[in-house]
């Protein structure tokens, strides 16, 4: 049962494999089996406990089911008012479970199909959806867990695409909290459009989101609850508040509370406390050279290094002005090196203690030299 009081850097994409801790500040106690919170400005995790426990996600399972459907939709797969018919598979699918109440005898678009996943939580539009990307539940479940390990998350595996219980169907807050980001990163404008609707009529049946979060907290705009018997009641939430010249997003994973106000409420603390006591700065730009170190036996004698993506650091308040970046270089550098190989690590100091770490690459190919370059470079780094 660890719980991780610091910021801990769980960096992914091109900053793979750099994990470390800072400054240490006590986070809130929340009522849940599992919690985490992420800023996705610097693709941090605040604060968490039991963030790898294996839990039943019920309808959070949606989050990837939506997910796959926005590919679908980009990829012009499928369009949004296109109209599909209401298998038997997809109206008879749990009766005591949540649903939009399609019927069999009446064609739906898959735009009202999105409403109905995302705001109704409707386990028949998950199944009409699977089938309309990949002709049935079992072989949606696939392009899932495809996705699933293309995104390299590890704890993470999907029976159906509604999250009614099964054995083969169970994920991790972590995990969790990166299909979100996937989500909301690779398809703004559908999060948008549907995550924040706060109700939704189909067949003249009108239900509520059952996120209460965005009828108490105006800069929350989504995401999913869910809930089983044996997952407990599930909220992933996201908000996005001020920061700085900017905005910063956060997202709170709360798994396995004792009720829908429980949940609810400790989502709220969860980000709130993210929001009030920490800062997310920038160091450096995309592409802006941090150092043009020397570089042997190539075209050029020197390199451009940095990082291929805007560098951001979440930080308790009050600490960044006290940062130092301390940079730890592989040397000699011999060409040839190619563009966006690591060639070091910068490390973040605050009062002598490294609190995140980032690979530092080259910005630029450098060729080798000429044989005679190469020669007269190898005299020069034997007298070095």
């Amino acid at each position: 049962m660890k719980k991780l009081l610091a910021v801990a850097l769980l960096c992914f994409s091109a900053l793979t494999g750099q994990s470390t801790q800072a400054q240490s500040l006590p986070a809130p106690t929340i009522a849940a089996k599992s919690w985490l919170l992420l800023d996705t400005t610097s693709n941090q995790v605040i604060a968490s406990e039991n963030p790898e426990m294996r839990i039943e996600p019920a309808s959070l399972t949606k989050i990837m089911t939506a997910y796959l459907v926005f590919e679908a939709l980009r990829d012009k797969k499928l369009a949004m008012d296109q109209m599909v018919n209401v298998s038997m598979a997809a109206w008879k699918v749990d009766s005591d479970s949540s649903k939009m109440f399609i019927d069999p005898k009446v064609p739906v678009s898959i735009n009202d199909l999105l409403y109905g996943l995302i705001v109704q939580s409707g386990n028949d539009a998950a199944v009409a959806l699977a089938e309309a990307v990949a002709g049935s539940s079992d072989a949606f479940a696939v392009l899932m867990n495809r996705e699933v390990e293309r995104m390299g998350l590890k704890g993470t595996h999907f029976a159906n695409p509604h999250g009614l219980p099964s054995p083969q169907n169970y994920s991790t807050a972590n995990d969790l909290s990166r299909i979100a980001q996937h989500l909301i990163t690779e398809f703004p404008e559908y999060y948008k459009t549907f995550y924040s609707t706060k109700s939704f009529t189909y067949n003249k049946i009108s239900q509520p989101n059952r996120n209460r979060l965005l009828w108490l907290d105006p800069t929350v705009d989504g995401m999913k609850t869910g809930h089983t018997e044996a997952a407990g009641f599930c909220l992933i939430s996201s908000a996005k508040r001020p920061n700085g010249s900017g905005e910063r997003r956060l997202i709170s994973v709360v798994l396995g509370a004792t009720s829908d106000q429980v949940r609810a409420q400790e989502s709220l603390k969860l980000l709130n406390w993210g929001f009030l006591n920490f800062d997310t700065i920038k160091l450096y730009d995309k592409n802006q050279a941090i150092g043009t170190p020397e570089v042997w036996k190539g075209t050029q004698a020197q390199i451009k290094i940095g990082f291929t993506k805007d560098l951001y650091v979440t930080l308790p308040k009050g600490s960044a002005a006290r940062i130092k970046p301390q940079l730890d270089r592989k040397d000699p550098l011999v060409a040839p090196i190619a563009a966006n190989t690591q060639i070091g690590t910068m490390k973040m100091m605050i009062d002598g203690k490294s609190v995140a770490e980032f690979p530092v690459m080259a910005l630029e190919t450098v060729n080798q030299a000429s044989i005679f370059g190469r020669a007269w470079d190898s005299i020069r780094l034997w007298m070095k």
